[in-house]
């Protein structure tokens, strides 16, 4: 029997964005001075996490101080209830007590080793970088006592996910300061739960292979939650090639308690796969657009390119058959791709799009507003793609694709960046769910959602821009397609003064003939 789904909020916006955050970032931003946001973002979040942990384990270490069984300085007393073992010169007190002294840097660097050499599972990961001449230890300081009045790991303020929400604002404002280098850790909240809202994973193996600072997997985590599940329904598996993101994502999901198999160290998804044998229920995914030193020319023969040889100069159709390779024979994936996948035709890259159509394994595809992305500016698209259409868990939908058009969504909500609301949630996930299940009732709207047969898509060349099928206006382009299009454009007006020319010879001779 279907869990009834609770509704998003009706609030305009899904933002993280409470009070406190902004003052803490105020106060973390005073630290930037001269560093570079990629570089001070570890400092911060790193003094977060160390408060966090710290949080948790005095709550534990009060409890068992008032137990006369029990040592309150056995480590073993905390690994069992999944509490990190900090040790005395790594506590939040300890450090509180010297935060305004000149030597507060290296007494933090101190108490990330100490953390890590006691708890195996943040081995190589805490960032030992607050000792460095160039990090103000005054401002340190200050941080230090701004984040002691904020509690975050004990279980009042564990339950009001307080700490979660301080790490993705962080994480957001972090993104927008990078500009594009941070969209390499860091997917929008909405549209991270547009996917997940769509592809709902309640049970079962959830995959990221460029899996950032772990996003997905935390709101898979809340999905679970606010669905009346159990968290240990699903696994989650990912890979990060970047290695202080990998990092990130280690600390972002420990703060949680979500566990996790991304891997012991960083690795390059195509090159280095660290989960051959996985087949995922889930897959959802950010993926980095377009890149073009992927490694293709070494891979060529590679036993995931069922479908054809992606391009060496770009990795999207690369991603995307790296996708279906780690499916289930039922299972379902969700991610985000650059707007050429759909219509381009270089390389090879048509007749993949065109065997993924023929082999029924496009379900959607999501056109989505410009402005929501760090990374980028040029607007993006969902692809939704389902190893099995038939008559499973849901209706038989496997001769036609849905598309859905919302590049009129969202507001923005900066200068820069524009914001999903909760009302383009619900109507995106609740048109898909309702052509998607078995009982509910589906129609296609005009200039927003269209079911196109695959006879149709076929008279379009198997292109899969949802302008074309909902009756909109044409698609923006990214710059591949643009690129694209002046190279044919270039090559007709070649072929027309070529023409042209063959043409004026031909009168001449003709002319010549008459005597003229």
């Amino acid at each position: 029997m279907k869990k009834a789904k609770k509704k998003p909020s009706s609030t305009k916006s899904n933002s993280a964005n409470i009070g406190f955050e902004e003052k803490l970032w105020q106060a973390a931003d005073k630290m930037r001075n001269n560093m570079d946001p990629a570089e001070y973002k570890h400092v911060v979040l790193g003094i977060i996490f160390l408060k966090y942990i710290s949080d948790s384990f005095e709550e534990l270490h009060h409890k068992l101080l008032e137990d006369k069984h029990a040592d309150a300085e056995d480590r073993d007393e905390y690994l069992a209830k999944n509490v990190f073992w900090v040790p005395k010169k790594a506590r939040w007190e300890y450090l509180m007590a010297n935060a305004r002294k000149p030597e507060i840097g290296k007494l933090v660097d101190d108490a990330m080793i100490a953390i890590e050499k006691e708890n195996d599972s943040l081995r190589g990961v805490l960032p030992k970088i607050f000792a460095r001449p160039d990090l103000d230890k005054i401002r340190l300081g200050e941080i230090i006592d701004q984040i002691s009045t904020i509690g975050m790991g004990d279980k009042e303020n564990k339950s009001k996910d307080i700490l979660g929400r301080i790490y993705e604002y962080f994480l957001g404002r972090f993104a927008g300061a990078e500009g594009k280098g941070g969209g390499e850790f860091f997917t929008p909240q909405s549209v991270v739960r547009l996917l997940v809202a769509m592809l709902e994973p309640y049970k079962g193996r959830v995959f990221d292979p460029c899996c950032g600072s772990g996003g997905m997997f935390v709101q898979s985590e809340k999905f679970i939650e606010a669905h009346d599940g159990r968290r240990d329904d699903i696994a989650i598996y990912g890979q990060e090639s970047n290695p202080t993101t990998w990092r990130l994502c280690k600390m972002n999901l420990a703060i949680r308690g979500i566990s996790n198999n991304i891997g012991q160290q960083h690795a390059n998804s195509f090159q280095s796969d660290l989960h051959k044998d996985l087949k995922a229920d889930f897959i959802l995914a950010n993926l980095p657009f377009n890149i073009s030193d992927w490694g293709g020319e070494a891979l060529k023969s590679d036993v995931r390119w069922k479908y054809g040889v992606p391009p060496a100069g770009n990795a999207n159709y690369a991603w995307i058959q790296h996708f279906i390779h780690h499916l289930k024979p039922t299972g379902i994936a969700g991610f985000v791709m650059a707007n050429g996948s759909l219509s381009s035709i270089t390389s090879g890259k048509g007749q993949i799009r065109q065997r993924l159509i023929e082999e029924r394994l496009v379900d959607c595809i999501v056109a989505m507003p410009s402005q929501l992305f760090y990374s980028t500016q040029i607007p993006a698209c969902l692809w939704l793609v389902s190893r099995d259409r038939h008559n499973y868990k849901f209706r038989d939908r496997h001769d036609e694709i849905l598309f859905i058009d919302a590049r009129k969504m969202g507001e923005m909500v900066t200068r820069r960046n524009r914001e999903l609301t909760a009302a383009d949630l619900e109507r995106i996930v609740g048109t898909y769910h309702n052509w998607r299940n078995k009982k509910d009732k589906y129609e296609d709207i005009a200039g927003f959602c269209k079911a196109a047969s695959l006879e149709e898509i076929k008279k379009h060349g198997f292109v899969l821009t949802p302008g074309r099928y909902v009756g909109f206006e044409v698609e923006e382009e990214d710059d591949e397609v643009f690129e694209e299009k002046m190279k044919w454009l270039t090559g007709e007006l070649k072929s027309s003064f070529k023409e042209s020319k063959k043409l004026e010879n031909q009168i001449q001779d003709n002319l010549a003939g008459l005597g003229f």
